[in-house]
């Protein structure tokens, strides 16, 4: 009797520790390939690690930074280049900042269908009110795109 309650109570206690994983798991899942793109601190050279779901329009690859002054867009800049991972699996990269905003628009009118639920994160920002094609598509000189090169 007592080792059935030490089971159960055991059981119970892995399956509510378990739950926080399994429900990040299933967030990730939802957004798409999260990647994680690390790059160089711009100050100590560190490496920083950050989560990036890169989407791909017209056969290149790109990553979209929706707070361009943020602390990973910044270091992108500074270093222009970084480790994409994913799993086990990790390339070497060049980034750069795409300049023309006839792209940037089309990667931000590409965002709501590449990465449907990470779309919610311009929402969230208070960039747009709703995450479609052309409400993406009108702040895309408000956020930072960069093109994603194997080095």
């Amino acid at each position: 009797m007592r080792l059935t309650r030490i089971v159960s109570a055991t059981a119970w206690s892995t399956a509510s520790a378990a739950s926080p994983y399994a429900e990040a798991a299933t967030a990730a899942r939802s957004l798409g390939a999260i990647h994680v793109l690390t790059v160089p601190g711009r100050r100590s050279g560190r490496p920083r690690p950050t989560p990036v779901v890169p989407l791909t329009v017209a056969g290149r690859r790109y990553v979209v930074a929706g707070l361009p002054n943020g602390d990973w867009a910044r270091n992108v800049r500074a270093a222009g280049h970084g480790v994409l991972s994913r799993g086990r699996r990790r390339a070497a990269v060049s980034l750069h900042e795409v300049d023309d905003p006839q792209v940037r628009r089309d990667v931000m009118r590409a965002y709501p269908a590449e990465v449907p639920h990470g779309a919610q994160f311009f929402v969230t920002l208070g960039l747009v009110e709703e995450p479609t094609p052309d409400e993406l598509e009108a702040v895309a000189d408000e956020v930072a795109v960069f093109e994603v090169r194997t080095a």
